[in-house]
């Protein structure tokens, strides 16, 4: 389902996507169940299965040439500036290629912001208003500006269970026959019941 007011430039969903109202996505792959809430950007990202994105979320925020004279972006979109000028072509490949990676089962909160080349691993949660510029290990929550380990989301052991048994790859309908279980068990029960 993809809202109003959206702007989605070569990117591709899986089943049971959802796309809040006035995002922007450009080259972006969302895997199955994942959803985002109104107002996020996105680019140059790989989102896995079963992703939680709060509204306003930025990820993949592209950025500016550093070692360059200017930082202005009439050096790479300088056919806005001169008719007889090209966008740096080069400039632009070289941002899709800085790609950010989010892990299945993931929660990135209200307003946080997941830089360039970072990686989420599966199962952990950033918090509202994170800024992530360094990769965060499976199943820890982290948060903060920059955003550094707050704990792990669950005791030792419990995260390499899961990812073991990697329930986000099961299909709908064995989704849906465990649902109860999903609902009513803590994970390390679900773990002894699946694992």
């Amino acid at each position: 389902m993809i809202h109003d007011g959206c702007d989605i430039v070569n990117s591709t969903f899986g089943a049971y996507v959802e796309i809040g109202a006035h995002t922007n996505l450009a080259q972006v792959d969302m895997g199955d169940y994942s959803y985002c809430a109104r107002g996020c950007d996105f680019a140059n990202v790989t989102i896995g299965k079963f992703a939680n994105i709060a509204s306003n979320v930025r990820i993949g925020a592209t950025d500016h040439p550093l070692d360059k004279a200017s930082l202005h972006h009439f050096l790479y979109r300088s056919a806005s500036y001169w008719d007889d000028a090209a966008d740096d072509a080069d400039w632009f490949a070289l941002r899709r290629t800085r790609r950010a990676t989010i892990g299945h089962d993931t929660w990135i909160g209200h307003g946080a912001q997941i830089k360039p080349e970072v990686t989420v691993g599966h199962g952990a949660v950033v918090a509202s208003g994170a800024i992530v510029t360094k990769d965060v290990a499976p199943y820890t929550i982290v948060g903060g500006v920059t955003a550094t380990r707050i704990r792990d989301r669950y005791a030792p052991g419990i995260g390499d269970r899961m990812m073991a048994l990697a329930w986000w790859d099961w299909d709908h309908a064995t989704l849906r026959a465990r649902l109860d279980d999903f609902r009513n068990l803590e994970a390390e029960a679900f773990l002894d019941k699946y694992a």
